[in-house]
């Protein structure tokens, strides 16, 4: 059935007023938020079929897409393994097996592996399955994991003797991923319990092993509503922490000594706003990474054991230390952003930014002399990896590029010896010097300039003739890093350029650069992903009719701006999980996550805030004009933004777009805001996007 004799489905119009600051807007689809009727699924599942009509074309491209992307991937694999206390910890994955399976050898290598958790099994009679983390008791025979069945993101808390193979009684439901902690004594946990409404983790509760979870106790409730909550046991095991985040705005931390169970949590330092910290405990002091008079950040160390005082805050028990007898160990620099640490006996590693690009840094901590690792590769990713262990000079860390498969290393830091200890293989042939990277630079309307990482099969011709895939994402100061992609391979070796447009609103460049993409300067990131797409064009990498743009969440916020700003620039755009419908979200406190997103979008319950984001909400800005062919996933149990958005804005498109442009909506009716669950499956959403812009361009085997 071809595009013209698929006839499109409409969603019934059914006006309701929204009225705010004597402002009234009228939205025809409000309506379809309503999950449990069962007319809004009928329309989503007769937008499923008017997909797969339109796609019918490419059906078998989709399959041989999904089945080139599953057969790079090495099905019988495993993690390099790790060493935290007695054991050597891995994650192995079996010929058809979507899932990992988490083991563990006592001693050395060669010792009997012992299974914690075949995540294959577990998922048994699920549609979905996803285990939100472990964490193993000091005596290493219990562990803590947390289920997700529905991808919600409201998780199960249950415990597992490693040494029988039980799972206690206890099954404590709406728990936070990660969000918990073993005490010292191996029989009491605290974990992070989330509200099933806003789906904000806001209370930690102390749990002991063999009681009623229904007697837990209430050790911390967060009552503020704007921040989100983590809880972990810190690298020296000696204190676990509640971290309670205003979202890149303000940070506090709550320390317990582990050995203590029921003593009090102490505030490390009490909240401000503007101030961000984080901190590493070793030996006798505390490294404070903190951006007070520093917004790159700067390293501060304090002596632990301070006598503590009386908090400012009412009510939040003791504060651990004053600012004053906080001593600097690095200084703020205008153009190097501190992004992360790491403590060793003998060294700091220091992950660090510098004109878009991450650096590793290690530092003597007896001669102070440091050095940097070299990468060797315009554009690339490396950070630090997981190292539980302080009394070795073995620093782990990971590396990948444009060009080179995700690597894990070690590195000895005083010799400076590199050895590398495994590179994601990747079946069928992959030979990385048939692909060429590159780093450029599009100076955007404001004159700032805007980094683009970009890769190409060897032999593409820049003369504008080659398809072009654009990606962004440009919100939360999360960086988009010019990391490697198998299934990318896919379209470089049918022509295509891929190009990262490390726009305003990440961190890429420093904090200044997240800073310039946020609240009132938010038109910033959409502006240099356009500006962006006019430099690719200009450069002859590709033209208007080749040119695709692709982002997700935030970033298919970004999509439905840019559609509205600049439709002539796109043949296609993939919106996946698209946040477009932004006023109505973030005056709505009852859906999951709004309040805590006011710092970074504003809240619109204040005139300017409302006028500013009326002006880029996509939805509220569709217009009578022609658009792309679009393409727009979604997932009907989506935990970050509800189906419901997509599925509007979809409906509005429908009715107000002059041409006759492609716009399909997919909606996952058993998955969340990552999509399918386990390794594969998840390919099948990927080969839909690729066949959706390989099929516009008349590509169909």
């Amino acid at each position: 059935m071809t595009h013209a004799q698929n006839a499109a489905p409409k969603a019934p119009i059914k006006p309701k007023e929204l009225t705010i600051h004597g402002d009234t807007r009228v939205d025809n689809y409000y309506y379809l938020n309503e999950r449990e009727n069962q007319e809004v699924i009928s329309y989503l599942k007769a937008e499923n079929a008017y997909l797969d009509g339109v796609l019918a074309p490419v059906k078998d491209l989709r399959g041989k897409l999904f089945e080139e992307m599953k057969g790079r991937i090495k099905q019988q694999d495993q993690s390099v393994p790790y060493k935290e206390g007695a054991y050597y910890y891995q994650t192995n994955f079996v010929q058809g097996g979507e899932y990992p399976i988490y083991v563990r050898k006592k001693g050395s290598l060669t010792a009997p592996e012992e299974v914690m958790f075949d995540c294959n099994q577990l998922a048994k009679g699920h549609n979905y399955y996803n285990l939100g983390g472990y964490e193993v008791s000091d005596n290493d025979e219990l562990a803590i994991f947390c289920e997700d069945t529905v991808s919600r993101r409201l998780y199960t808390l249950k415990v597992k003797n490693l040494k029988t193979g039980e799972i206690y009684p206890e099954a404590i439901p709406n728990v936070e991923a990660g969000g918990f902690a073993w005490a010292a004594d191996n029989k009491t946990l605290f974990y992070v319990k989330k509200d099933v409404k806003t789906l904000l983790g806001y209370q930690v509760y102390r749990h002991v092993l063999g009681t009623n979870a229904k007697a837990d106790v209430l050790v911390y409730e967060e009552k503020d509503n704007q921040f989100y909550m983590g809880l972990y046991r810190m690298k020296s095991k000696k204190y676990v922490a509640i971290v309670s985040d205003h979202n890149g705005i303000t940070t506090e931390y709550r320390l317990l000594d582990a050995s203590k169970p029921t003593g009090d949590f102490a505030v490390f330092y009490p909240r401000e706003r503007g101030h961000e910290y984080d901190l590493q405990h070793y030996q006798d002091k505390f490294y404070v990474r903190t951006n007070f008079k520093a917004q790159n950040y700067r390293l501060m160390e304090v002596t632990e054991n301070l006598t503590p005082s009386p908090s400012p805050s009412k009510g939040r028990g003791v504060q651990m230390t004053d600012r004053a007898s906080w001593k600097e160990v690095i200084p703020h620099r205008a153009d190097v952003f501190l992004q992360n640490l790491d403590v060793f006996a003998d060294h700091l590693v220091l992950g660090e930014r510098k004109e878009g690009l991450a650096k590793i840094r290690v530092i003597n901590q007896k001669s102070k002399a440091d050095h940097y690792l070299e990468f060797g590769e315009p554009a690339y990713v490396a950070g630090i990896s997981y190292n539980p262990e302080f009394g070795t000079h073995v620093l782990r860390y990971s590396y990948a590029s444009l060009t080179t498969p995700g690597s894990t290393f070690d590195y000895n830091m005083d010799t400076k010896e590199k050895t590398l200890l495994k590179q994601q293989e990747v079946l069928g042939g992959f030979d990385k010097s048939n692909y060429v990277s590159e780093r450029v630079y599009a100076t955007v309307r404001d004159g700032v300039k805007v980094p683009i990482s970009i890769v190409y099969r060897k032999g593409t011709k820049k003369d504008g003739s080659a398809p072009l895939l654009q990606y962004a994402y440009g919100s939360y100061g999360s960086n988009t890093e010019p990391g490697f992609s198998s299934t990318r391979l896919s379209l470089l070796d049918r022509g295509f350029i891929y190009a990262i447009a490390h726009i305003r609103g990440g961190q890429e460049m420093g904090r200044h650069w997240y800073e310039d993409g946020k609240m009132l300067k938010k038109k910033n990131t959409f502006n240099d992903f356009v500006d962006c797409s006019k430099f690719l064009i200009q450069q002859k990498y590709t033209s208007p009719d080749k040119l695709f743009a692709l982002g997700g969440s935030a970033g298919g916020l970004l999509m439905g701006a840019i559609v509205n700003q600049a439709p002539e620039l796109y043949r296609g755009v993939v919106a996946a999980v698209p946040f477009v419908d932004v006023v109505t979200t973030m005056l709505d406190e009852t859906i999951p996550l709004t309040t805590g997103e006011w710092e970074e979008w504003g809240n619109p319950k204040n005139k300017p805030y409302y006028d500013y984001m009326k002006s880029y909400s996509p939805y509220d800005n569709v217009t009578k004009q022609a658009y792309p062919n679009l393409l727009v996933t979604t997932g009907l149990h989506d935990s970050q933004v509800q189906y419901w958005e997509p599925a509007k804005w979809v409906a509005k498109l429908r009715t107000m777009k002059t041409d006759n442009n492609q716009l399909l909506l997919h909606t996952n009716m058993e998955a969340g805001h990552g999509g399918a669950s386990g390794r594969f499956e998840a390919l099948k959403e990927i080969a839909l996007e690729y066949a959706f812009m390989l099929n516009l361009l008349g590509v169909q085997k």
